[in-house]
């Protein structure tokens, strides 16, 4: 069975409109909406960058269905890894078995800006990682929690509003570390596509298992989602030129990581051809190559499917690949 979601792109539209598109998302037969928690967008043009947990929040209370979750929020810089067990404990306790906590290792470009510390190595950002989830959970399952670790501390803190029904833990990863460590402890896993096939079966999928075998979990354990960049549109040229707003997602983690300006990141894709713009996407305006060039990932074990489009009609996009794509991956499944 596959779920079949929605990235409300937070970063190209403002938080009244994003909303709109997500309650059309469950109308349109979406089954999950992921928001993606940035202080500050990729391009400062006609960039926004609502707040993703009072984002939740109004999308909870305008739906009833759908499942929503941040893809990703860094629990380790911003916010207090308490601030973020309190925040996704009231929103679970609201709507009870809809809400996921995507996590992930941050970028310079959202940490460093709000809070004018340096940005550290993968090391410490991995480890800081690893200790805030132990300290939400603690926080969701204790009464009285003293934690002291080696970038966190609370005394006596109590999360008083906990979710009956646990929210759910999802680990966002591009390397083999922190895969591995998602298997571990994590009740999903997020990427995203358009890389070499090779990094979704040589490197992340084994390291995934890996880290399930090690820690005598099932493979089922575990949620396998990924962000599935996908342009779709009637006028093929039209499905090409809507990828240009997005072109920071071609730059690679190298050109990117350190960056901390939205101006530069603008400067640094809008310096990009329109084919290397493109070249994360599946451009087509045919819904049985859409269908073809997501299999793939499917047989290599995805089973939620995040659809990420990156025109400004999300409405017109959301209606067409409900009705033309979506049908077709759930017969597939």
């Amino acid at each position: 069975m596959l779920t079949l979601g929605y990235k409300a792109s937070a970063e190209q539209f403002g938080p009244r409109q994003l909303l709109d598109f997500a309650v059309e998302a469950e109308a349109s037969g979406f089954d999950s909406v992921f928001i993606s928690d940035h202080f500050q967008p990729w391009r400062h043009t006609d960039g926004h960058a609502p707040f993703s947990v009072a984002w939740m929040g109004a999308l909870g209370a305008r739906t009833s269905r759908i499942v929503m979750g941040t893809s990703v929020l860094t629990p380790t810089f911003r916010y207090h890894p308490s601030i973020v067990a309190h925040a996704f404990g009231t929103l679970g306790s609201l709507f009870p078995g809809r809400v996921v906590l995507g996590i992930g290792t941050g970028e310079a470009l959202n940490e460093t800006p709000a809070t004018g510390l340096a940005f550290p190595e993968p090391k410490e950002r991995l480890a800081r990682l690893k200790e805030s989830v132990e300290l939400i959970r603690e926080l969701w399952t204790q009464e009285r929690v003293s934690f002291s670790g080696t970038y966190y501390e609370t005394r006596n803190a109590t999360i008083y509003d906990r979710p009956e029904i646990p929210v759910p833990i999802y680990i966002a990863g591009a390397g083999p570390l922190i895969t591995k460590f998602a298997g571990r402890v994590a009740d999903g896993f997020i990427c995203t596509s358009g890389k070499p096939s090779t990094l979704y079966s040589e490197t992340l999928l084994p390291n995934l298992s890996a880290g399930l075998a090690a820690a005598e979990r099932p493979e089922s354990a575990v949620d396998r989602m990924i962000e599935m960049k996908v342009s779709f549109d009637t006028d093929r040229a039209r499905a090409l030129q809507d990828t240009r707003h997005w072109a920071a997602l071609a730059l690679t983690g190298e050109e990117k990581m350190s960056v901390e300006d939205p101006l530069d990141m603008e400067r640094l894709a809008d310096a990009l051809p329109l084919e290397r713009a493109a070249s994360r996407w599946i451009v087509s305006d045919d819904p049985e190559e859409h269908v073809a060039r997501i299999r793939p990932y499917i047989e290599l074990g995805f089973r939620h499917l995040v659809f990420h489009a990156p025109g400004t009609d999300q409405v017109r996009f959301l209606r067409l690949y409900a009705e033309q794509v979506l049908p077709r991956l759930r017969a597939l499944a």
